[in-house]
């Protein structure tokens, strides 16, 4: 786990490793009253893990809506990588949650960024329903998925 903003910290002790790893449990699980109650008080809300994935990037990935929302309201990092080029838009695309990309996209993710962008994810998986749901948020972006607006 690292603090993309520390540098030079003494070495976590495994009972601190153990609690960290809870918290990725917690956007994974969708526990957001527990995880955003870490983060405002301290953690780091773009603390990552061995793989560079941020609470953010699990969220997205799990489909967990309301974590994603807590986590764009502590300001977490929208277009933060992982260490395989990928982000949270990345993720909700991957698992087709159009819920969570609008969020991400109504919060500034760029769906080109990275080495495996959201965009280059819906061309190689042949998502042709993700391309629409993007092609239309691009022509009218909104604060709740077309779906909805319909």
């Amino acid at each position: 786990m690292t603090d993309n903003h520390a540098a030079d910290q003494p070495a976590l002790s495994e009972e601190q490793i153990e609690f960290l790893n809870s918290l990725f449990d917690y956007a994974r699980e969708g526990k957001v009253l527990a995880l955003s109650s870490a983060i405002d008080q301290g953690i780091p809300v773009n603390l990552t893990n061995h793989n560079g994935d941020t609470f953010l990037i699990l969220a997205a990935y799990r489909e967990q809506p309301a974590v994603v929302d807590a986590l764009i309201e502590r300001d977490a990092d929208i277009n933060a990588m992982n260490n395989r080029g990928q982000s949270a838009l990345t993720s909700s695309i991957f698992m087709q949650n159009e819920q969570i990309s609008t969020a991400l996209l109504n919060a500034g993710a760029d769906p080109d960024l990275g080495s495996q962008s959201a965009r280059a994810t819906i061309t190689a998986m042949g998502l042709k329903k993700m391309g629409e749901f993007l092609a239309a948020y691009e022509n009218h972006p909104a604060t709740d998925s077309p779906e909805e607006n319909q």
